[in-house]
């Protein structure tokens, strides 16, 4: 069949195809990627075909009927992988921003009823029709990133129904554009407001009243925070246990603040994924990368210490060189980062975790499409995976850090189609 999409005359090609590794990149290999001088991709409807050096294309396979797209020398790359959202929420934090800035600490703004639980009641309060409209738009801010796939935890109601609601919500709103939403049940963010100082006993409503109702097939994550003032590592690794044995894959928000040992804990579990990681040390890093194989990524956010202004950055330097693959993602969540700039997560990752500019491209894509089971349909520019593609307005990899805060992003591609949004496209 011939050709539905080209783009050509890519002047550097990012594959992110590993070259060796079959499972997330880790140590040196999540630099270990090949980047293609002046080449070209092909798709036929939603997937890729072939790619390659242009020298090498196939000219019969270009028709008229064939999209073809001059990328004019710029920088080609898979579509960015988004790996750790918050996406569907009722109202902002915006006045609580202003109290911080005046000082006020966050354990001030939660005793009086602020922090988490002003969202959890916006949230709790806000219809449907509501919270479906805010999720899409969203997902359209996302898009214009460059995110093609978007992991959606709900994590906002802290009651069986409204959580409900939010997986219902976050479904949706994947249905109703072209950004795939991978749903992952986190419940277990806090103790519900309606269980003061029974965590346990949260956990056990959310086991017993909530996770028999999900399908693993529509929510294949179910995450839990660690940490102190929300669930012990004992509590977690209960919860977390329950929930692999109902076939869920596992996540954990650990080692945000102290480390307590969630992390080592859930990867023993077999998690996909570690989220936060401020505080895991090189060592317990080291641990969980010979212990899991490499298999269990690390997903550093580092605008929520930017955001929150904090000191500690994650080490993903250490992380890496320790074996342990690492994924990059913005956290987006009303309260510790209203942000969905994941190229500036990019480059504060190479500016305070002190990953290259390689690594962190390896992390905002084929890593966090593993970090979330989708390493079969993204992440990488391969033959048979889906045709989601970026054209960037820059000409090298190594600048993509460099231009601090700004959106490289000219194209967006989401299975072989052109996003409405984007104009200018030269058809040879």
């Amino acid at each position: 069949m011939s050709y539905t999409l080209l783009l050509r005359n890519c002047g550097q090609l990012l594959t992110l195809a590993p070259t060796s590794a079959t499972g997330p990149l880790a140590g040196p290999d999540q630099a270990d990627w090949p980047i293609i001088t002046d080449g070209y991709v092909a798709c036929v409807h939603d997937r890729i075909v072939a790619l390659g050096p242009m020298a090498e294309l196939d000219e019969a396979q270009v028709t008229a009927a064939t999209r073809v797209v001059h990328a004019a020398g710029r920088v080609v790359l898979p579509g960015l992988v988004e790996c750790h959202t918050h996406l569907v929420f009722g109202g902002n934090r915006a006045a609580e921003f202003q109290r911080k800035l005046r000082g006020e600490s966050y354990l001030d703004i939660l005793a009086g009823g602020g922090g988490i639980l002003s969202t959890v009641r916006a949230t709790r309060a806000a219809p449907d029709a509501e919270l479906l409209a805010a999720a899409l738009r969203h997902l359209a801010g996302f898009r214009r990133y460059g995110i093609t796939t978007l992991e959606a935890k709900s994590g906002y109601g802290l009651d069986a129904e409204t959580e409900l609601r939010l997986l219902r919500v976050a479904r949706e709103a994947g249905r109703r554009q072209p950004i795939r939403v991978v749903s992952t049940f986190l419940g277990a963010h806090v103790p519900g407001p309606e269980y003061p100082g029974r965590p346990a006993d949260y956990l056990t409503m959310l086991a017993r009243d909530v996770l028999p109702q999900l399908d693993p097939a529509e929510v294949p994550f179910v995450d839990i925070f660690c940490e102190e003032g929300a669930f012990s590592v004992a509590q977690a690794r209960d919860y977390l246990t329950r929930a692999r044995e109902l076939g869920f894959g596992l996540k954990i928000h650990a080692e945000q603040l102290h480390e307590l040992g969630g992390c080592e804990m859930a990867a023993a579990l077999g998690a996909i994924s570690i989220d936060h990681a401020d505080y895991l040390s090189a060592a317990g890093a080291a641990r969980i990368a010979r212990a899991t194989g490499g298999r269990t990524v690390a997903v550093l956010l580092p605008l929520v210490p930017l955001f929150l202004r904090q000191e500690r950055y994650a080490p993903g330097r250490k992380f890496i060189d320790a074996g342990l693959p690492v994924a990059l993602s913005t956290d987006f969540n009303p309260g510790s980062c209203p942000s969905k700039n994941l190229w500036l997560a990019l480059s504060m990752a190479c500016l305070k975790m002190g990953l290259t500019p390689r690594e962190a491209l390896a992390a905002v894509t084929i890593n966090a499409a593993w970090a979330i089971g989708q390493q079969q349909q993204c992440g990488s520019l391969e033959p048979g995976k889906r045709a989601d593609l970026l054209v960037l307005d820059v000409a090298t990899a190594e600048e993509i850090p460099y231009w601090l805060g700004e959106n490289p992003v000219r194209h967006v591609i989401i299975g072989g189609e052109l996003m409405a949004d984007d104009n200018g496209w030269e058809n040879a």
